[in-house]
């Protein structure tokens, strides 16, 4: 890579190194207290150009790219609080890449610019209650247009960053006619957008993330992001660059189960040697090694080819097979880290711990494993429903 994708690595772990990893041991993302230093944390990032490296410098990115974009997001999964730095990075775990790439200028000051200046926050809005984020085509929410208005009605679920103060706007899509789904922008605060209550996760519990309701929801004939007709495309055009994201998060988190893993190994000692020394333990710890590289040289491809402008086909097999193995990886090396740790690997107070229950929505967002493999085997030219 050039010298300044190279050195985003360095300046992200110097960040790190800095702001957030002397402070893990001793807040919990889930204390209320902890709120004022990770806003902070977020300027912190955002005055350090930790903010958008794939987005080009007129859309207010650095213009290094999806490598860099990896390499900012697998330092961010080695901390125990990456599901809040992750969340708060607004124009990359939002909207900012399709509205950039759909907007029109108008959009793009209005509602791009305070994201990427990182005093907002948004997302982006597909899955329903009822209907799966796997099958946009059968979306149920409607949108409209009345009077020069659109009027939306319908609910969508699991939708992140969707209740915070600084939340500015969500995007969703919508049927705007028989079998035509668009994408259409709605600011917080709209009479009609009903926030619900936030969910009870497993894992990430400082992720801001809720359900929506629609109720009558009115926004300018002008809030219409794109063509009429083109939400689906729009979604699958922006798809690939969320799982290259969410795979370096994985490669960064497996990296960091497998940096306490040998630590671990090396300081605990049963009948008077360090478990490391037993082979059971060593050969589990090696396994996680060679599926961390892996995995990290899958998500580095993925990120190369979208950088070179390959074929979209191409990108999207590559980020497919990154984010299926890499979140997968990321699971498993929670799995063995917890076994090495024993009784302790159980306990809050150890980072492998919270790794362990935050590990598992890697294989569900930006698409399940199952997704990933249906469009693994469709690129193969498998006839898969």
């Amino acid at each position: 890579p050039p010298p300044s994708v190279a050195s985003t690595r360095e300046r992200v772990r110097a960040f790190m190194e800095e702001h957030v990893y002397p402070n893990e041991p001793a807040i919990s993302l889930e204390d209320d207290d902890a709120m004022e230093l990770l806003e902070e944390l977020r300027v912190r990032a955002r005055e350090a150009g930790l903010w958008a490296p794939h987005l080009p410098p007129e859309a207010g990115g650095t213009g290094e790219g999806f490598l860099a974009y990896a390499y900012l997001n697998e330092e961010i999964g080695r901390s125990t609080w990456a599901q809040y730095i992750f969340n708060c990075q607004a124009p990359d775990a939002g909207n900012g890449e399709i509205l950039h790439m759909f907007g029109t200028p108008e959009q793009k000051e209005q509602f791009l610019r305070p994201l990427v200046e990182g005093t907002t926050r948004s997302f982006f809005s597909m899955t329903e209650p009822e209907v799966s984020g796997a099958d946009p085509t059968s979306l149920r929410t409607r949108a409209e247009l009345v009077d020069g208005e659109w009027v939306i009605n319908g609910a969508k679920a699991f939708i992140t960053n969707s209740g915070t103060p600084i939340t500015s706007l969500i995007t969703v899509t919508a049927l705007t006619g028989p079998g035509e789904i668009s994408t259409i922008i709605v600011p917080s605060g709209t009479p009609g957008l009903i926030v619900e209550p936030p969910y009870d996760k497993l894992g990430w519990r400082s992720s801001d993330t809720h359900g929506l309701t629609f109720d009558n929801c009115r926004v300018p004939e002008a809030n219409l992001l794109g063509e009429r007709g083109a939400g689906f495309r729009q979604f699958l055009d922006t798809l690939d660059g969320g799982r290259i994201a969410i795979s370096a998060l994985a490669v960064g988190l497996a990296q960091a189960c497998l940096d306490e893993s040998v630590r671990y190994a090396n300081e605990r000692q049963t009948f008077g040697e360090p478990i490391g020394s037993r082979q059971a333990v060593a050969f589990a710890i090696s396994d996680v090694a060679v599926a961390v590289e892996a995995a990290r040289l899958l998500t580095y491809k993925a990120a190369w080819l979208r950088d070179a402008g390959r074929p979209s086909a191409e990108v999207k097999q590559a980020a497919a097979r990154a984010k299926l193995y890499s979140s997968e990886a990321a699971v498993a090396a929670t799995r063995t880290a917890t076994q090495v740790f024993g009784g302790n690997g159980f306990m809050e107070a150890f980072p492998v711990a919270r790794f362990y229950r935050d590990a598992k929505v890697l294989e569900i967002g930006e698409g399940t494993s199952e997704v990933q493999r249906m469009v693994i085997a469709r690129g193969l030219g498998l006839p898969v429903s």
